[in-house]
């Protein structure tokens, strides 16, 4: 598993947005990104963070950053989920999850006393150099737009 630090050069990312058109982290050059991990689509640990971002927005891209969500959702899932709570960013299917093992937000997990593999809820925020300013391990769902505003 990757452990990626702060400094670190972020790794690459690519995939199919909600519309099922390509993405990449070279499309977002001399942007700061907000590349977020989430769990699954439609949940409402999931629905919070992704409707603070949706309602952060605006502050977000005037604080220069693009936000991108990934998962491991199909673009199918993604496209309801965008379409339901009218998501603004777009959000990368990572099926075959090439991103969630290149930024290592993939392993063992604890919920309600049973223990699966599964994604963690972990944002990585990624400087103009393409090098990670920050790492957000502890997201506060309700307020995943505020705690990079006032980061």
């Amino acid at each position: 598993m990757t452990h990626l630090k702060v400094g670190d050069q972020a790794p690459d990312f690519s995939g199919l947005d909600q519309n099922g058109q390509a993405i990449a982290k070279a499309d977002f050059a001399g942007k700061k990104i907000v590349l977020y991990f989430y769990p699954k689509d439609d949940t409402p640990g999931c629905t919070a963070e992704a409707c603070s971002f949706r309602d952060g927005y605006h502050d977000l891209l005037q604080s220069g950053y693009a936000i991108v969500g990934v998962s491991p959702d199909s673009v199918k899932k993604h496209a309801k989920f965008v379409d339901k709570y009218s998501l603004p960013f777009p959000l990368i299917a990572d099926e075959e999850r090439k991103v969630i093992d290149a930024y290592g937000v993939w392993g063992r997990k604890k919920f309600m006393g049973r223990e699966y593999d599964g994604v963690y809820r972990e944002t990585f925020v990624i400087g103009t150099d393409g090098a990670i300013e920050r790492i957000l391990e502890k997201v506060d769902t309700k307020d995943s737009a505020g705690q990079i505003l006032n980061g």
